[in-house]
């Protein structure tokens, strides 16, 4: 056993030595057994309790060090021993447990307070043993502190006390101590308070006839502080759960609301209400009295309530911990918890072609910003009251988290048309009268079993479609919307492992002077091989990369093996190539982008002209602005910009003429239109616009002879396409230069 426990031992001595002056009077004492094996615990339990006085009484302290020890010492003192703080496990696992039987039934002595301490966490005595032995008290050694132990054993004391007055009314006694048992074995707040007023009446021989009330509209999920009936017997069990007022009867409203006033017991001729207080946790017990009590039965009702009060106390801490976690605190609708339970035991929900739906309030943070959280949140109270008033009580609604509620019911009642009904008229958000539109998906649930996490991720998939439904703010789910999406997330998964793994290649495709078909330069294609000889497309991947956010390291790496290249590139003699790089907006995003592409360039010492940036009309008109600052700042560093693709998007030409742009690059489906019968409209249009804003032009996709000759016609300077050279790994890029050369 150890004393580690013990966690305020530094305060023992911090206390002692405040004590400045000698006390000379003479106390009379309790007789505490310390039953312990370790001597530590006997030394710092001692110095925690030296000081403590109670009832005019000091302690006096007997020590026993074994289970036969301790035996000894109770033949010799007997019931003049009020408490025994007593382990657990000492020469035997079960040693202090044959104390409390030594002690209970062949000493007969109901008196003694028993305490069991163990030093073993989860170690516990076995129920027979604590419903049997009347033992006052259980904990581990690491939760008696100071101040718990001295509270603990203040309590016994006076619990002890209490036993010896009344004696001589065992029988009262034991009804006592079998009451207090069942009762704090009770989690429901309504059986515990109606298990209070049944005891009641049982300990003073009346009929059970009263009611249990509390200012407790949390417990009976009402959000007023009115006084509520937690508990009843007799022919006030109807009213559980109401307020106190709809009994309609003055006396009984006036009684209690008296005693939870003045706090303290209350004793009229035909009737007594009796306060229960712990930590807070306060109630006014009414109880019917057909006859005055006498002074044996207060005092047994008074160590009663002492008793139980602890066990009130714990019934509403667990009705407050399941609340936190099956209630929305909020809304008080149940919350993502209960509503995957609901899902998990369809007889909570009753429906003969049940179904699931998600409801997503549109530009909920736009409330929350621009009104302050006060009204978003009470936009949400308004929300969840007219769902739950909107649709019948077979139909369970609840709050997910954050502006989304879900909904559970028959298909004929839980559908877009009528959830979409609940949003026709405006909500009233304390001073705003606020309109609200919603994003609804829905999940049919099958005949077979379901499991509620995959309903409602089901259902999540739907919403997530609704979203992007331009037509309908509704979507059912279907199968192959999940098979989908498990695709996609084991894609982005793979290439995640495969970047780490560094299993990603940079390709490069040629690009030349039209008219000399010298290489000028290059562009970095990204491949993802698929360990089977195949690759897979760009197409594919990168817009995977970007939605998974991994495209920004990804593209940091392009960054950086390019700037690598040209340095290999400038080793080998080719110091006046240049090597493009697409960029994407989430690179654009990085705060850090410019910093970055300065420093790859400066780690390879590569002459910034030698490095060309890529975007596509996108995503200038993504983020324009943040897009032309930093390619500005690149620019005057030096790297040379290229829009890619131009003329498949919608480019805005005032953000044409502000981007610092040496390149338009004509798109491949362009290209690929010219053809001995027919003219390239938009690709002339292209090279016209660059040679009049003072751009080179560059064509891509060039495959035949004839478009190179029609693009040379139209002006354009350079082309990069299979006519020329397909994209090949650096080493054949390198080969080919040698060849070219």
């Amino acid at each position: 056993m150890s004393s580690a426990g013990y966690e305020n031992d530094e305060l023992i001595f911090l206390d002692e030595d405040g004590h400045t002056e000698l006390d000379t009077k003479v106390y009379k004492t309790w007789n505490i057994l310390i039953v312990d094996d370790d001597e530590e615990i006997h030394t710092v339990t001692r110095l925690a309790l030296s000081d403590l006085i109670v009832n005019d009484r000091k302690l006096n302290f007997l020590h026993a060090y074994s289970g036969e020890h301790a035996k000894e010492i109770l033949n010799e003192y007997g019931r003049e021993i009020a408490i025994i703080l007593l382990d657990v496990v000492m020469e035997t696992d079960d040693a202090g447990f044959d104390v409390v039987t030594y002690l209970r039934e062949k000493l007969e002595l109901p008196e003694p307070r028993i305490i069991l301490r163990t030093g073993q966490p989860g170690y516990a005595p076995e129920e027979h043993v604590i419903k049997t032995y009347d033992i006052n008290d259980y904990k581990t050694k690491t939760e008696l502190t100071r101040g718990k132990l001295m509270t603990t054993v203040i309590s016994s004391l006076r619990s002890y006390q209490q036993i010896l007055t009344i004696n001589q009314s065992r029988l009262g006694l034991q009804k006592i101590i079998s009451s207090s048992a069942n009762l704090l074995e009770e989690h429901s707040v309504k059986g515990f308070c109606e298990g209070v007023v049944t005891q009641i009446s049982s300990l003073i021989g009346l009929e059970a006839e009263g009611l249990v009330c509390a200012k407790a509209g949390s417990v009976v999920d009402r959000d007023d502080d009115g006084v509520y009936v937690l508990g009843a017997a007799g022919d006030f069990a109807s009213f559980i759960n109401e307020p106190i007022e709809n009994i309609h009867n003055d006396e009984i409203i006036e009684h209690v609301n008296r005693c939870l006033r003045l706090k303290r017991h209350i004793y009229e001729p035909n009737c007594s209400i009796l306060y229960i207080n712990s930590s807070g946790f306060e109630a006014a017990v009414y109880v019917n009295m057909s006859r005055d009590i006498s002074k044996i039965d207060k005092t047994l009702l008074e160590v009663f309530l002492s008793s139980i009060s602890v066990g009130y106390e714990n019934v509403n801490l667990f009705h407050e911990l399941r609340n936190a976690a099956f209630r929305d605190y909020l809304t008080r609708l149940p919350n993502r918890n209960e509503f995957i339970n609901m899902l998990d035991r369809p007889h909570l929900h009753k429906a003969e072609s049940p179904i699931v739906a998600l409801v997503d309030v549109n530009h909920f943070s736009d409330i929350n910003d621009g009104l302050g959280q006060d009204a978003g949140n009470e936009l949400l109270k308004a929300i969840a009251h007219r769902l739950e008033s909107h649709f019948e009580n077979s139909v369970k609604c609840a709050r997910i988290g954050g502006d989304v509620f879900g909904v559970i019911g028959d298909a004929s009642l839980v559908n877009p048309e009528t959830i979409n009904g609940v949003f026709q008229s405006s909500f009233q958000a304390g001073d705003h009268t606020l309109p609200v539109n919603v994003t609804i998906g829905l999940c049919k649930l099958e005949g077979e079993r379901n499991v509620g996490l995959d309903i409602l991720k089901r259902t999540n998939i739907a919403l997530n479609r609704a979203k992007k439904n331009i037509s309908d703010n509704f979507e059912y789910f279907a199968p192959e919307i999940e098979e989908k999406t498990a695709w996609r997330l084991n894609l982005i998964r793979q290439l995640r492992n495969d970047f780490a793994d560094r299993k990603l290649e940079l390709w490069f495709q040629p690009q030349v002077d039209l008219v000399s078909e010298k290489v000028i330069g290059m562009e970095g294609l990204l491949r993802w091989p698929d360990g089977e000889g195949n690759f897979i497309s760009p197409a594919v991947f990168v817009p995977l990369a970007e939605y998974s956010g991994l495209i920004v390291d990804i593209g940091q790496w392009v960054l950086e093996e390019s700037c690598r290249r040209i340095q290999q590139l400038t080793a080998a003699g080719y110091d006046d190539l240049r090597v493009a790089v697409n960029i994407s907006i989430p690179q654009f995003r990085d705060r850090c982008f410019v910093d970055k592409v300065k420093g790859a360039l400066a780690t390879c010492n590569c002459d910034p002209r030698r490095l060309e940036l890529e975007i596509t009309e996108s995503v200038v008109m993504d983020e324009p602005q943040i897009v032309i600052d930093a390619l500005r700042a690149l620019k005057e560093y030096g790297v040379a910009i290229a829009i890619d693709d131009f003329g498949t998007g919608f480019s805005s030409m005032s953000y044409l003429q502000q981007l610092p742009l040496d390149r338009l690059k004509v798109d491949r489906s362009f290209v690929s239109d010219i053809s001995p019968d027919r003219n390239a409209v938009i690709a002339e249009t292209i090279v016209t616009l660059g040679n009049k804003l003072g751009l080179t032009t560059i064509a891509e996709g060039v495959e035949k002879r004839e478009q190179a000759s029609y693009m040379i016609k139209l002006g354009c300077e350079e082309a990069q396409g299979y006519l020329f050279a397909k994209p090949m790994p650096f080493d054949d890029v390198m080969a080919f230069l040698k060849e070219k050369q």
